[in-house]
């Protein structure tokens, strides 16, 4: 298999190949620019996620779902947790973070006018994918440092082990691969 095709929210997608190492290889799921798949997945995942008060997510690849899923909502805004401490935040708060597509540590930041939005209340959060956990756990470490109930976690998709955990909310299950040959993978 030279791509991974995907079906996702009634479209499909053809998936290129990324390394982790010799044997191992994910399906590169980029949504960031994808209206069609942006759109019909945050319809479904809006569905699915039902009240809460807030929806947060990380930079940066999460912001255009988180849109879409606070609009079907019907929220008037979404909360995202930076990448960076901008000059323009005050009162902030962090938290770090490894996941499996980024190469070194990561922080993350919350802005005090955004704790503020979400102190006390519910909050869904959203990534795009959720394979190893270790981003989504990052953010939920930072929302509960600013005082909100983590009630639900929603994602796209669900990749590898991801798929048989019961805290997240997904649309389709992504598996990882095996490589076989030079340019070629399996299903593990």
């Amino acid at each position: 298999m030279k791509k991974y095709c995907l079906k996702v929210a009634g479209l499909k997608r053809e998936l290129p190949f990324v390394d982790i190492n010799e044997e191992l290889a994910f399906a590169s799921f980029v949504v960031i620019s994808d209206t069609e798949l942006v759109s019909a997945a945050g319809k479904l995942l809006a569905e699915k996620i039902g009240e809460c008060d807030a929806i947060v997510t990380a930079e940066a690849k999460g912001i255009a779902l988180s849109y879409e899923i606070s609009r079907q909502l019907g929220h008037k805004n979404f909360i995202v947790a930076r990448k960076s401490e901008k000059s323009y935040m005050k009162d902030t708060i962090e938290t770090s973070v490894k996941s499996i597509t980024t190469i070194s540590k990561q922080h993350l930041y919350l802005d005090g006018s955004d704790i503020e939005k979400i102190r006390g209340r519910k909050v869904c959060l959203i990534d795009d994918v959720v394979s190893t956990g270790q981003s989504l756990a990052a953010l939920e470490e930072l929302v509960i440092k600013a005082g909100a109930d983590v009630v639900r976690k929603a994602c796209i998709l669900a990749e590898g082990e991801a798929a048989d955990r019961s805290d997240i909310i997904y649309l389709e299950k992504l598996p990882l691969f095996r490589k076989v040959s030079q340019g070629e993978y399996e299903v593990i």
